[in-house]
C-alpha cells in the first residue's frame, strides 16, 4: 500500500488556549506516525493542528466550505476549496481513517454524526470539552455503525491510533 493513512481532526473554530495547544500536540503526532492531517482548513484547531503536523515535517490538508484556496489557514499543504459550505463537514469526517475530535460545537457534532453513520472510528480528547466529552459519554444513536474511544492523553491517543491503523492495515512510521 503507497497510501498514507489519514487522520481527520475536527473541533473547535473558536478554541480554547488549552484545545489549541492539544490540537497542536496532535498535529505533531500525526506527522510522526506519518499520517496525513485532514481538517476543515479553517482557524481554531483546524489551524493548530495544522501548524503542528506541518512543524513536524508532515502534511496537512484543509477541506475548505468556500471555493477559494486562499480561505484556508497558512499552514494547510493541501487545500480542497469545495464550494459546500457546512456540508463540506461530510468530506472532512470521511476523508480520514480515523477521526479525531478535539472539543467541538454544532459543526463538529455534523462531523462526528457523518463519521459515526459511516463507520470511521471516533477518538474523543477526554477533558477536551464540547462535542468531545458529550460523545465519550453517549454515542449519537443506537445503530453501532463506528466506535467511539476515549483518551486521556497523547499516549493513549498514539496507541489508539496505532491499533485502528494495525486492524485496518494501514501503514504507520515505527518509533
Amino acid at each position: 500500500m503507497t497510501r498514507r493513512a489519514q487522520a481527520s481532526v475536527i473541533g473547535e473554530s473558536d478554541a480554547t488556549p488549552e484545545q489549541l495547544e492539544l490540537a497542536e500536540a496532535v498535529g505533531a503526532l500525526l506527522a510522526r506516525l506519518g499520517m496525513a492531517l485532514i481538517t476543515g482548513g479553517r482557524g481554531g484547531v483546524m489551524e493548530a493542528a495544522s501548524r503542528g503536523a506541518v512543524g513536524a515535517g508532515g502534511i496537512a490538508v484543509g477541506v475548505v466550505p468556500s471555493t477559494e484556496l486562499g480561505a484556508a489557514n497558512p499552514w494547510c499543504s493541501i487545500v480542497i476549496p469545495t464550494g459546500l459550505g457546512h456540508a463540506r463537514n461530510a468530506v472532512t469526517a470521511l476523508a480520514g481513517d480515523v477521526v479525531i475530535v478535539i472539543g467541538g460545537g454544532a459543526g463538529t457534532l455534523s462531523e462526528i454524526a457523518f463519521a459515526w453513520i459511516h463507520g470511521r472510528p471516533i477518538v474523543t480528547l477526554a477533558g477536551s470539552g464540547g462535542w468531545a466529552d458529550r460523545t465519550a459519554q453517549a454515542p449519537p444513536d443506537t445503530r453501532r455503525a463506528s466506535t467511539i474511544t476515549p483518551c486521556a492523553d497523547l499516549a493513549a491517543l498514539e496507541a489508539t491510533i496505532r491499533h485502528i491503523c494495525r486492524a485496518r492495515g494501514l501503514p504507520l512510521r515505527i518509533g
